[in-house]
């Protein structure tokens, strides 16, 4: 009786330093090289939020962009965010599964809600099998309940809210000051986080152009990128005069995606019919050109006949001013890519639009009334 006790003694021990060694030794980093879908310099970051892929590895989720370009973020809370912003279809997500460190479908995956390994930028840590044997065995190690995909994600909607509000306190109490007394002490005031579509692109710069930067570790340069992003090139934004003005619930009727996250690219079409006044914001200026030549293909939009338009507005690159489209001058095939990929770049100076195309290998300058339908869609390809 009493070796009985000792035996269950030593197992319940054994089951309990297992446990903690789980949690102790867990690590979100990956073992060897990780695997990286995005292109550019800019594929070791999250487009969404930043962080670093590699360091975030085994909460990674990968998927694909309606234009057909691979996204990777650091976790399923980056993800549902690119979902509801650029219409991401969940039918080609991957996530890592943590014991392989592979990709695999997120819909033959088995997820560990809520366990006592900490979150990705979310309180609830949500991390993938791909059996449900190793899913159960991790979740009695660390707690947590074995779901699937959908369920998942249906959770990081769910709280998506609260977690930004989350990220959000800390990055205001902490990151950003951080981030402002480093740019200040080791950055040249010149960098113009506009310049940039997106913050894994602004990050991939400082860090490869010591031009712009003296060397920064990674959790300096997430600070500065994260303060040029979210504090001073909103400032800059509140200082541009006659900018177009979109609000935060409206989506570009072509492509979808929210138009108040890329500001330096707005376009607007204007339309009167009658006593009804209404119009549609663009994420570029090539979307616009789409819905112009033909409104009716992105919907039932009978009263956006080209008869009806009463305005076109887009945004000076340089400036960031709002400037009438039928006056600008456009730059065709530069390297600069805009939110949907190849751009038509708008200049209220043909001056402006030459200095451009001299510097990012523009192939032509072009009026608005010069653009046609099939050199639009060509910037597709």
């Amino acid at each position: 009786m009493f070796s009985k006790k000792i035996v269950l003694i030593c197992i319940l021990m054994i089951s309990l330093f297992s446990t903690i060694q789980a949690e102790g030794t867990f690590t979100k980093v990956a073992s060897a090289e990780p695997t990286l879908t995005q292109e550019g310099k800019e594929k070791k970051w999250c487009p969404v939020c930043g962080m670093n892929l590699k360091m975030f590895y085994k909460t990674s989720h990968t998927a694909q962009h309606p234009d057909g370009k691979h996204r990777q973020y650091c976790s399923i809370r980056c993800l549902a965010i690119d979902h509801q912003e650029h219409n991401i279809s969940l039918e080609t997500v991957q996530v890592v599964d943590v014991n392989s460190e592979k990709l695999i479908d997120v819909k033959k995956a088995f997820y560990v809600l809520n366990s006592k390994i900490k979150g990705t930028m979310t309180k609830v840590s949500k991390l993938a099998f791909a059996t449900q044997k190793e899913a159960a065995i991790f979740s009695k190690a660390n707690g947590g309940e074995v779901v699937d995909f959908k369920t998942a994600f249906e959770k990081a909607n769910e709280s998506l809210k609260i977690d930004i509000a989350m990220v959000n306190t800390k990055k205001q109490k902490k990151i950003y000051p951080m981030g402002k007394k480093l740019f200040l002490k080791k950055c040249q005031p010149t960098i113009n986080p506009m310049d940039y579509v997106e913050i894994n692109q602004l990050k991939s710069a400082i860090a490869t152009n010591e031009t712009l930067c003296k060397p920064l570790k990674e959790k300096q340069l997430q600070a500065v990128a994260l303060y040029l992003w979210d504090v001073k090139r909103m400032d800059d934004l509140g200082k541009v005069i006659s900018k177009v003005e979109v609000k935060k619930d409206e989506k570009c009727p072509v492509c979808g995606m929210f138009t108040y996250k890329y500001p330096k690219w707005a376009a607007q079409i204007f339309y009167k019919n009658g006593d009804d006044k209404h119009h549609f914001s663009f994420d570029g200026v090539k979307d616009l050109m789409k819905f112009y030549f033909d409104a009716m293909a992105w919907g039932n939009h009978e009263s956006s006949k080209k008869e009806n338009i009463t305005d076109i507005l887009v945004t000076d690159y340089y400036s960031q001013k709002a400037l009438d489209g039928t006056k600008a001058f456009y730059v065709v095939g530069s390297d600069v890519l805009g939110p949907m990929g190849n751009e038509l770049i708008p200049f209220a100076q043909e001056a402006d639009a030459k200095t451009f195309l001299d510097d990012h290998n523009g192939k032509t300058i072009v009026t608005f009334d010069k653009i046609t339908k099939e050199e639009v869609y060509k910037l597709d390809k």
